[in-house]
């Protein structure tokens, strides 16, 4: 009996907290958790100062704060660092930082001379701060794991994403496509949830990436009368894998899905991506789309079950392994 009432109360000290990044997915997550949001307010000071305060006690809870690092970027970093220092003064047991986009991620390495890792460095501040734990979504490199010395919880969305194909019946005479080379792992995923061959851009001009104008012409694999879902962690300007819908048109592809995790949509991309040949864009909500960036042809599904069950099996102190083959859905 005993044993029983020390189980329930510590299913109790488990904590959910959310900031400025993406309130509504916050929601999701602690409603699949089983627990309300936490109290606590965020201001911005007019010099840009941001401050944080505690509405209630978390004395000995084990804590996960949702967050973000999301535009604008700096401001959400801020935020989730002054949380983290706040939690730790007031005496939380854990605090565990869910980020389902982690910002910088794409600085993971020196590519050119004199350039800094800022992966590297995020993962330093937060380490400083003294987090507990970090739960994130499809890290942009999967090393970016490895610049923490506190446990990494990295979930995928390729079962969640893979599951809108499957219900649509999206799933003859398939292939799925990474948009270059660097993209091949992730492609060849998303290619075993849905039992089709892969293919891939062979992009090695870097430059066109950013410029809708300069179209690749060699393809590695068949796509020629195919139905193709080009794959990507992140769509930033919407270029790439626009250029990647183009020149699978022009190859002789029938219809072209995109298909991301992180829809950053920075700049003009919403309007590039409806004006695409792009059937539809699937993504996630793991950054909060304003209405002002969304478009027809978007299609965004929540990984607020994903990562609220990732919570609790983490509280539980249970494997995540399922949620690696399972598509979570509302």
């Amino acid at each position: 009996m005993e044993d029983v009432m020390t189980a329930d109360s510590a299913k109790q000290r488990m904590k959910i907290f959310a900031l400025n990044s993406n309130r509504p997915l916050a929601e999701k997550i602690a409603r699949e958790a089983g627990v309300t949001l936490g109290k606590a307010t965020v201001k911005h000071f007019s010099d840009g100062e941001i401050q944080v305060n505690i509405d209630e006690s978390i004395r000995g809870d084990e804590v996960y704060v949702i967050q973000s690092i999301s535009e604008p970027v700096n401001d959400m970093l801020l935020e989730l660092l002054i949380m983290v220092d706040a939690l730790r003064r007031a005496s939380a047991s854990q605090i565990n930082v869910v980020i389902p986009y982690y910002g910088y991620s794409r600085q993971d390495r020196k590519a050119r001379s004199r350039e800094p890792i800022t992966a590297k460095l995020i993962a330093d501040l937060l380490e400083m701060d003294k987090i507990t734990r970090v739960v994130s979504i499809d890290l942009h490199a999967a090393q970016i794991q490895g610049f923490f010395d506190v446990p990494v919880d990295h979930l995928v969305a390729a079962p969640l994403l893979a599951s809108y194909f499957t219900d649509h019946q999206i799933t003859d005479n398939l292939v799925v496509v990474s948009p270059d080379h660097a993209g091949v792992s992730r492609a060849r995923t998303m290619a075993e949830l849905l039992g089709t061959p892969i293919a891939i851009i062979d992009n090695r001009n870097v430059e066109s990436s950013e410029s809708l104008d300069e179209i690749p012409t060699e393809i590695i694999g068949e796509v020629e009368g195919k139905t193709c879902i080009v794959v990507d962690d992140m769509i930033d300007t919407g270029t790439r894998i626009t250029i990647s819908a183009t020149a699978l048109k022009n190859a002789g592809a029938t219809k072209v899905y995109g298909c991301a995790t992180h829809a950053i949509f920075s700049k003009n991309a919403p309007e590039i991506l409806q004006n695409s040949q792009l059937e539809k864009v699937v993504v996630t909500d793991s950054i909060r789309i304003d209405e002002s960036k969304r478009f027809a042809k978007l299609v965004q599904m929540s990984v607020g079950p994903l990562v609220g069950n990732a919570i609790k099996m983490i509280h539980n102190n249970e494997p995540l392994e399922p949620l690696f083959r399972s598509s979570i859905k509302d």
